[in-house]
């Protein structure tokens, strides 16, 4: 047996045998890590730990401390859930890995009703397998042989989802004899899962919880924000009522060129949630004074906004909207992170005197100049740009930290109607591979900012953990104080944004530490089948992002 060269780091290793598998690797460098190490980067790709070595190569590890490591721990961890449920209820149960919810994953059995007891038993099912360190066994298997095993066992999620791949071949994982389809590698074993939790819910439902990035030491406690999971689940029932679940459901529907009715259904239910607002807000007239609009980067807020302003325009109410943006400190006084980095995530990034001061003389009726934050000086000006409030009008803001109570401290809460967005997908690739709302946000962005901003693929992955971090500081911890809430996702918006978004994937280098985040959203896109941009709407959100939407400025 020969041996091989690895590269880890800057360095290269005792030579290798060939044939030795990268847990075996890691376990030479574990020191280098505070949290174990549960997946790794073998050249270009992202692989398990029980890969084995063929050729020199070089290496990069990732423990849970990593967004990638956190991806590998959750979807094992999915995996195992769905064995242990099998093990308790029988091998006919299936269970529905739904989305994510604060740091858990909403899960669903099919068919059977559960009590919190039987939580219990899959719980210390799941338990005593991490006990018994079963390894997740990894296989490439023919395409076709494939269906038919899923068919053969009625699996008919992965049937259809296979139906809509061109590879001849793919990889499938078992689990103590049982196998399963994922999008991206696994844990070694099962003992490295043992940080986990199950919370009982109504309706045949739970919660499965794991350690976040920020503290892979324990599982934080599970915080059920109701607002966020009822909108969730309200579009997932709708998905039914129409018959819209997964990607092969709308791949279906394209197949035979009626995309369009669907695509308008989409469209309408959107519209539908901003009617509703806007009559919530028409009904407290006379005490609203402000509309304050948060979510995460690329949740569509901009034309929401504008789009808001029409719906309460049709009930005799006019607004005016300010972006957040505008009133950002110059940034030679922006704060900076523990890492030096300009840090947008604080809500000492805004000028808050100059905000609140201009919002007190606004909502008192005085004529204010307002300013323009400019993103390449990096200043705010102000030009000949003035706003005056009207009696009866109101003012629609959004930005990042408009559900802060800091920022509009001086208006009381019962003049204030606080709006949370979010792009909640409610599509899945299969029962047991869920669509991240995270990803959606991210593929959103890579277009916009390529088209509008001139930013690569690349450097839109570089900033996203600081995109992410702005997300989970600012805006999701006053979700809870919403009024309402908007899902700004639309079911058929992958099947458009892959055209644009596939290109400039693949325009990422081989070489680039994006390379295998930029191949995991590639094989996430192709799930589903173009659309066209041409019959998206001139109105729609998706425009924001693809461009020539009728609300550009």
């Amino acid at each position: 047996m020969r041996n091989l060269k690895v590269k880890y780091k800057n360095t290269y290793l005792d030579e290798i045998p060939e044939d030795t598998t990268l847990y075996e690797i890691s376990k030479k460098v574990k020191s280098d890590f505070k949290y174990p190490i549960v997946g790794a980067r073998l050249g270009a790709f992202l692989v398990g730990l029980n890969t084995k070595l063929s050729s020199n190569s070089q290496v990069q590890f990732y423990d849970l401390s990593s967004q990638i490591g956190n991806r590998i721990y959750s979807r094992s961890l999915e995996f195992l859930v769905t064995v242990a449920t099998k093990k308790t209820l029988g091998d006919d149960t299936d269970i529905l890995i739904n989305y994510s919810l604060e740091n858990g994953i909403y899960c669903e059995i099919i068919g059977q009703r559960i009590t919190k007891q039987t939580v219990l038993k899959i719980e210390q099912t799941m338990h005593k397998m991490v006990d018994q360190k079963f390894t997740f066994k990894e296989m490439i298997v023919d395409r076709i042989d494939a269906i038919n095993y899923f068919k053969k066992h009625n699996q008919m999620d992965k049937v259809n989802s296979f139906r809509y791949m061109t590879n001849r071949t793919v990889t499938l994982y078992s689990l103590d004899g049982i196998y399963d389809y994922f999008y991206g590698p696994l844990v070694c074993n099962t003992g490295l899962l043992d940080k986990f939790g199950i919370i009982y819910l109504k309706d045949n439902s739970f919660i499965l919880t794991y350690p976040s990035v920020n503290d892979p030491d324990k599982v934080d406690k599970y915080v059920h924000h109701k607002l966020t999971f009822e909108t969730y689940k309200s579009f997932q029932n709708w998905g039914k009522t129409i018959g819209i679940t997964t990607a092969p459901d709308l791949n279906q529907i394209c197949t035979i060129g009626k995309y369009s009715d669907v695509l308008r259904l989409f469209e309408t239910h959107y519209e539908d949630q901003l009617s509703l607002i806007a009559e919530e807000i028409y009904k407290k007239k006379d005490k609203i004074k402000i509309v304050l609009l948060a979510g995460p980067s690329s949740s569509g807020k901009t034309t929401t906004a504008k789009k808001l302003s029409l719906y309460l325009k049709v009930k005799g109410i006019n607004s005016h909207k300010i972006s957040l943006d505008d009133y950002f400190v110059d940034r030679d006084k922006a704060p900076r992170d523990e890492f030096g980095q300009l840090d947008f995530s604080s809500i000492e990034s805004i000028d808050m005197t100059l905000f609140n001061n201009h919002l007190t003389k606004l909502l008192e009726g005085h004529k204010v100049l307002m300013p323009t934050f400019d993103f390449i000086t990096g200043k705010k000006e102000f030009n000949d740009k003035h706003l005056k409030i009207e009696e009866n009008e109101i003012l629609i803001i959004e930005g990042i930290h408009t559900l802060n109570e800091k920022l509009t401290k001086n208006v009381p809460r019962e003049n204030k109607f606080k709006i949370f967005m979010s792009p909640l997908i409610q599509l899945k690739l299969d029962n047991h591979n869920r669509v991240h709302t995270t990803d959606v946000r991210k593929i959103r962005r890579i277009v916009r900012d390529n088209l509008f901003r001139g930013t690569s693929a690349e450097e839109t992955l570089n900033m996203w953990p600081n995109v992410d971090k702005e997300a989970r500081l600012s805006i999701y911890p006053y979700q809870d104080d919403a009024d309402a809430m908007i899902n700004s996702s639309l079911g058929y918006e992958l099947s458009v944004l892959r055209i644009y978004a596939e290109p400039l994937l693949y325009g990422i280098d081989i070489t680039s530490k994006e390379y295998p985040e930029a191949m995991r959203l590639i094989n996430l896109l192709r799930n589903f089948l173009p659309i066209t941009s041409e019959v998206v709407p001139k109105d729609s959100i998706l425009r924001e992002f693809i461009g020539g939407s009728v609300y550009e400025d």
